[in-house]
């Protein structure tokens, strides 16, 4: 992973130094809320329902193990023991103290860490896919012009105060797993016809209120010229994006008033002004930075080992958490693990003190001190030697992080909602706890198979609901919380958003109306078709139909 120079680490103390004069005289009494609010969104601080809220960037979701230790001790002695991971690959501390927020700003900076530009109308934190570098079906590992764009995108002068937050995300593998069609931004990383690399570059896509996938504005970009196309855009963007009404401040609404042409037209003219500028990538910066991602000290070993299925042969638990949370490894004799934060009765991407030094610890043992976080909202162990896994299972196991329901219904994305946020409508993880009760016979569970699930509180969609095959929006109806409910979504290469089925529910009913959900799906299914691809054979109608014909049942049960 990329280790910072001295410029990187002069930048990131000085901020520090900077934040925590303005945060002393703030509480001196000598800068009013109106006046800190921009500066500390800038260093990720919100004000949530019940305390402050630190966003801590962990870009394109790699983590060293040293530096997941460092969180573990933050969480430790600033927070109440556990921190949420969430859904941009990023950590949340729910309820650090505002006085106590510089000194946790300067903790990170040890570790080359911060919480700079978390927040704000700004280019957030840079995500990409979790396996990147290490997958079979990747074509190129994307995270070197992931960590030039992050260079070139913090601290940018121009794009400090854009119309509304922006998003990019990249993507270097056949199957995206980093929702590039879902982002202000996209680049999805090809070799062209002269196997050389390309860059697709897609642009507008966006959930939240008016949910957006985006379009192709850029079929075959040269890669050199991802930083001028990527400003020439956000410019276009800044000049015209709507600063008057919030709710319409994305790029997404600007792509779709203009019209891709349109839009594309203004950017290729914004770009002339900048092509093969001071910005243009060369060989020369593109190998410095990407001498950092080169290849593990892998061992050469065979692509079976017999201790491994042994433990399969022998051990139903064992072989379940394989099928579920072990995965295909581009290098022979290793494998990817999920480490599951979606055990029962936690909120979903919540990780305890303990369990972040465990899996420090195993990171250290079996993974060459490095991890990932998923946009899932779970934390992975990218390069495990097959003879590991069983040891790995056990300590994993014994520490609540080995739930073995890795892609099921279970494995819910689900955002901090009400119970925290002071900008939800409804209360997000009581309703995936709920869910979760429901779903408890793991037999059942892979009965069901593949299967995505997705909450979010309000309409801002942080849990991503409108690409889940099941999504679930919280809502305010008359001062009381109700759950709307879609069908359909899906993230990927053919991604889709969900449709909305009808009428919202009650949060008692939600646990019901997933099951009948279910119901349909496994009286309707082919063999070994999932729930989005009977959803997208049969159409919404059947679900909707025998949804709510239970519930107008039961009305008609009340009035005789």
């Amino acid at each position: 992973m990329y280790k910072y120079d001295e410029i990187d680490q002069a930048i990131v103390n000085e901020r520090v130094a900077q934040y925590r004069d303005q945060t002393r005289r703030y509480l001196a009494g000598e800068l009013s809320d109106e006046e800190f609010r921009p500066l500390r969104l800038q260093n990720g601080l919100y004000i949530q329902r019940h305390a402050p809220m630190l966003r801590i960037a962990i870009p394109y979701g790699t983590l060293a193990s040293y530096q997941l230790r460092k969180l573990a001790e933050i969480t430790r002695r600033y927070d109440r023991g556990y921190g949420h991971f969430s859904t941009r690959q990023n950590l949340q501390l729910n309820w650090p103290r505002l006085e106590d927020t510089p000194d946790i700003l300067a903790e990170l900076a040890t570790v080359q860490m911060h919480a700079i530009q978390t927040s704000g109308n700004c280019i957030r934190n840079i995500t990409t896919d979790q396996f990147a570098g290490i997958a079979p079906d990747e074509i190129i590992d994307p995270r070197a012009v992931a960590e030039i764009m992050r260079q070139w995108s913090t601290f940018h002068p121009e794009f400090a105060l854009l119309p509304r937050k922006f998003k990019i995300a990249v993507s270097g593998s056949q199957q995206d797993r980093a929702l590039v069609q879902a982002h202000d931004i996209g680049l999805e990383f090809f070799y062209d016809a002269d196997h050389k690399m390309a860059i697709k570059v897609w642009v507008g896509g966006g959930l939240g209120r008016t949910p957006i996938l985006g379009t192709v504005i850029n079929e075959q970009l040269e890669w050199q010229h991802v930083l001028t196309y990527c400003e020439a855009i956000i410019r276009v963007y800044n000049l015209h994006g709507r600063r008057d009404n919030s709710y319409k401040a994305r790029i997404k609404i600007l792509v779709k008033a203009l019209g891709i042409d349109e839009f594309r037209r203004q950017v290729d003219a914004e770009w002339a002004n900048l092509k093969d500028g001071p910005n243009t990538i060369t060989e020369a910066e593109l190998e410095r930075v990407a001498h950092h991602f080169t290849r593990m000290p892998y061992d050469t070993l065979p692509a079976h080992d017999a201790s491994f299925d042994a433990a399969i042969a022998s051990n139903p638990a064992f072989a379940a958490w394989v099928k579920r949370c072990v995965h295909a490894h581009r290098e022979p004799g290793y494998r990817a693990v999920t480490l599951s934060l979606k055990p029962y009765g936690v909120a979903p991407g919540d990780a305890t003190t303990e369990q972040m030094q465990v899996v420090a610890d195993l990171a250290d043992r079996y993974s060459f001190n490095e991890l990932r976080v998923s946009h899932e909202q779970n934390l992975i162990l990218t390069d495990v030697r097959l003879s590991d896994l069983y040891a790995l299972w056990e300590t994993a196991r014994a520490h609540g992080l080995a739930t073995p329901n890795i892609g099921l219904l279970t494995d819910i994305i689900c955002c901090p909602g009400g119970d925290f946020c002071s900008l939800a409508n409804a209360k997000s993880i009581p309703i995936a706890e709920a869910i979760q009760r429901q779903f408890d016979n793991l037999d059942y569970l892979h009965d069901i198979g593949d299967l995505e699930l997705n909450i979010s509180g309000c309409m801002n969609a942080c849990g991503h609901h409108h690409i889940g095959h099941i999504g679930i929006l919280g809502v305010d109806k008359d001062g009381s919380e109700w759950y709307q409910v879609t069908i359909g979504g899906k993230q990927g290469s053919d991604a889709s958003l969900g449709t909305v089925i009808g009428p919202a529910f009650s949060a008692d009913e939600m646990p019901g109306v997933v099951q009948r959900l279910i119901d349909v799906y496994i009286a309707q299914r082919s063999d070994e078709e999932r729930f989005i691809d009977t959803v997208r054979r049969i159409g919404v109608a059947p679900f909707k139909e025998y949804v709510y014909a239970d519930k107008a049942g039961k009305k008609e049960a009340a009035h005789v």
